[in-house]
This record gives C-alpha cells, structure tokens and sequence, in this order.
C-alpha cells in the first residue's frame, strides 16, 4: 500500500474486494495466469464492479482526475472552432463521441457549435456505463438544456458515419498488452495469485504477430518492457473504415513512437490514478482506482491510414488550443480581476503550461478526403510521426 495515498472508506473497500474477488475467479479458470490486457480490463470494465462502470464518481475535484472539459468550457469552445469547418463539408453534420466522461465537453461543444451557428445535426454519445450516461444527461441539460434533443446515447458505432468523431482521452483507457524481451527471449507480463495476493508472472509470448510488432518498435538492444495497444489501434481502423466523410479528433497524452520506445523508456509508461495522486502498482484497490498507459501516436495514426484516412495533423495541446483561440476566448470571459476571469485563466494555463497539460498532451486530426479545414490549427508536428 502506497502511505502517501488516502485510505477508501468502508463501502470502497468492500467494492474493491469484490473487483479483486472476480479477477481470482478469472485467474483460477485460466490456469493461474491472465495477460495483463484481461486483468486491466475486468477492473476497469468488468459490468457492475469495473472502475467505469461502477457508480463512484471518477471525474472533476472530487474524483481521481481532471480532463480539460472539466476544467474549464473554454476547452470544447476551442476545439469547436476546428471542427465547424469539419462539419460543414460532410452531409448528415453528425458528431459521435467515444466515452463522453461527464459529459463536460458535450456540453461545451453543443453551446460553442450553436453560437457559429454550425450545430450537429446529431450528437451521438457511445458510453458503456449506465452511470456515466445519467451523468452526461445531466450535465447536458444544466448546460446547455435546448441542445439536449439533439443528442443519443448509442450502444454501438454507427455503421455509417458522415461527420466528426471525437476522442478525448479514451485510447489511454484501452488495455494494453505488456511485452518485456529479457536476455533475447520475448515474454508477456500478466497476472497470478501469490500468497493470496496479485502479483506480476510471465509467460512466454506465443503471438507471433505481437512479437513482431514489439520487435519493430522496441530499441534494438537490451532488456526492455513496454506496451503494444492492438486493440487501441483495430478501434482507429474500425472507426475510420466507418467515416464516409468527415474526421477523427483524437486528444490524449502519449508520445510519437520514437520517443514512447525511448531507449531510456524501459519499464513502460503504464499508472494508476487514485485521489489526484499517480501511483505505479496496478494491483492497488482493483476497482477504485484507475489505469491508464500513454498513446504511441505514430501507431494510431498508422492505424487510420489502414482506413484510407490521412493525417490532418499533429500537435500538442497547448499549440492546437493556441491555434484555435483560446487566448481569444479567455478574453471575452469578461475583465481580468473579475473571479469567472481568474478561474478560466487558471484553467487555461494548465492546459496551455509545458508543466501541465500542453505539451505532455496531443492533438491528431485524421481525415476522410482533403478539404480547406485539412491542417490543424497552428504549429503542426506531423513530420514528428
């Protein structure tokens, strides 16, 4: 246990012993040993008990994080003014967000798109808990209370879609499969019970496709653990096979690849978030506390490109929000000593700050065809793919 973290109360705890009840359920029938992507994600997503799907509230101050929708409105109000132009290219004008959080930036792009008078015809919502879904509605509605109709809750990607699909910090979420070369020799890192508790075991990495990849990415000498996100990258592929015009938005942190598989990069970019803290045991309160690993960019932007989708850019936060104004917007909050100006000020630097948010943070805007909206706002890093 981690003494700098906050002790859960009670209930928590009794949540998280029946999250850690089901993985040595799992691990018992697989033989004593699951992959490390199964256990990430039966406590993140396993129904009823999983860290996104369980009722404890995840986002904002009081949760164990903070998203830039939740920071400040002025987030998806920047963003709006790149993906305006978007959406007036494509027919149906359809908007479609993967796990929408609290519904934050649902809200902030509804009032921002309304205001250019370029709002979706639809707003489709993919999210997986039940909990989060109220959660959004509410948020929505408080928000931005008109806009409401325009919006669905889906539980699968539409088959066709002619607009804008946005991604804010999803694929981190996305289970990763661990892989270490030790001596020569390629292993998977997974999980097993010992001494009546979780612990990290190895098997010998039997995918000859995975094994290939790593190979490929991996520095060439050394012993070496990191994550391969297959499944983070299929997800790309699939949904840009989907867009019949329009784009993908994808914000999260991550690195290009030569810098993900740093050789100094050695044990992995994989952490937990638990109370606003990072910690690196993954095994701690299952359930309650979330896991997240960094996104290869120049895998995902690789994986669009299996879709015939064409990278309109690549950019840190703090340069694509430049490039969209916010420094404009931030103005407009109102005069400078006024408190909603401090608050959205102090918003705005965190995720603007190279401390922060703004450069650790990335921007990829993959697209369907070529238009006038095709470069991304600002200082475009593409050639850093």
């Amino acid at each position: 246990m981690k003494p700098s973290l906050p002790i859960p109360g009670a209930d928590a705890r009794a949540h998280s012993a029946r999250v850690l009840a089901c993985v040595r359920d799992e691990i018992g029938r697989a033989g004593g040993f699951i992959p490390f992507s199964r256990y990430m994600e039966l406590v993140l997503y396993a129904p009823g008990l999983g860290y996104y799907v369980a009722g404890a509230r995840k986002f904002g101050e009081a949760g164990d994080f903070v998203t830039g929708p939740e920071l400040t409105p002025l987030y998806g109000a920047a963003i709006a003014r790149q993906l305006a132009p978007v959406l007036a290219t494509t027919g149906a004008r359809d908007i479609v967000e993967l796990g929408a959080g609290s519904g934050a930036l649902a809200a902030s792009l509804l009032d921002a798109l309304a205001l250019h008078d370029a709002a979706p015809s639809r707003y489709l919502i993919l999210e997986v808990s039940p909990q989060l879904r109220a959660t959004q509605r509410s948020t929505i509605a408080k928000r931005t209370g008109t806009a409401l109709a325009r919006v669905e809750w889906i539980d699968r990607l539409p088959a066709v879609i002619d607009g804008v699909v946005v991604m804010n910090e999803v694929l981190d979420a996305i289970a990763p499969r661990l892989v270490a070369r030790r001596g020569g020799a390629w292993f998977e890192r997974g999980v097993t019970v010992a001494d009546g508790a979780l612990a990290w075991d190895e098997r010998p990495l039997d995918d000859a496709r995975l094994e290939a990849v790593a190979s490929a990415r991996f520095p060439a000498n050394g012993d070496y653990t990191s994550e391969v996100n297959p499944a983070a990258e299929a997800l790309v592929t699939t949904i840009g096979r989907r867009i019949a015009s329009g784009a993908l938005l994808i914000v999260d942190y991550g690195f290009p690849r030569h810098e993900y598989y740093h050789p100094q990069r050695s044990s992995g970019t994989l952490v937990g978030h638990y109370r606003h803290r990072v910690h690196d045991d993954p095994f701690l309160w299952p359930g309650l506390s979330d896991l997240t690993s960094h996104v290869d960019f120049t895998a995902i932007a690789e994986a669009g490109e299996r879709a015939a989708l064409h990278v309109a850019g690549f950019a840190t936060q703090a340069s694509f929000l430049l490039g969209c104004g916010t420094l404009d917007l931030l103005r407009d909050v109102g005069a400078p000593e006024t408190p909603a100006y401090l608050r959205a000020a102090s918003a705005v630097q965190k995720l603007l700050s190279p401390a922060e948010m703004g450069e650790l943070f990335k921007v990829l805007l993959l697209a369907r065809g070529d238009a006038a909206w095709r470069s991304l706002a600002l200082a475009d890093m593409t050639h850093r793919l």
